[in-house]
């Protein structure tokens, strides 16, 4: 992926934040020898040839447990995965051997390209897999300004 693209004006403070957002995804915090996995899915992002593809593994989950929201070129992805449960219910925390998986509430936000239609942003969400399609703006062509002589 280009680091420096013509198209895009600079803006700092936006750099900063996916430079700070990439060093804390790969981070997992280590308490006294045990690993807490980040509370927030992984995503992959995509640049096709009409749009971009955001795609995030949750498994788990259903679609009602899931919020979207875009504000100010912030996508917003929210959710609330359920604690496991067996037949006669809600498997108790002292009964986990290992958990890799964790549940309760999360949020993450993405920074998302300024050059996107967010008028037609759409999202599926299909075997545990959401897909948020968010397609580029059609390029504008240069057109010709007329010129007259001010007389």
């Amino acid at each position: 992926m280009p680091i420096f693209r013509w198209e895009q004006s600079w803006n700092p403070l936006r750099d900063l934040e996916r430079e700070v957002d990439r060093l804390i995804q790969g981070v997992e915090f280590s308490v006294q020898g045990i690993r807490m996995p980040r509370q927030y899915p992984a995503v992959n992002i995509f640049e096709l040839d009409h749009e971009f593809l955001i795609t995030a593994e949750l498994p788990g989950m259903q679609v009602e447990d899931l919020d979207l929201t875009i504000a100010n070129s912030v996508l917003t992805l929210k959710g609330h995965r359920n604690p496991p449960v067996i037949d006669d219910g809600e498997i108790p925390e002292e009964r986990f051997r290992r958990q890799e998986r964790p549940f309760g509430e999360w949020q993450r936000s993405i920074s998302i390209p300024d050059r996107i239609s967010e008028e037609h942003l759409s999202a599926e969400f299909n075997e545990g897999v959401l897909k948020i399609h968010l397609p580029k703006l059609e390029e504008e062509l240069p057109r010709q300004i007329p010129v007259s002589s001010g007389e």
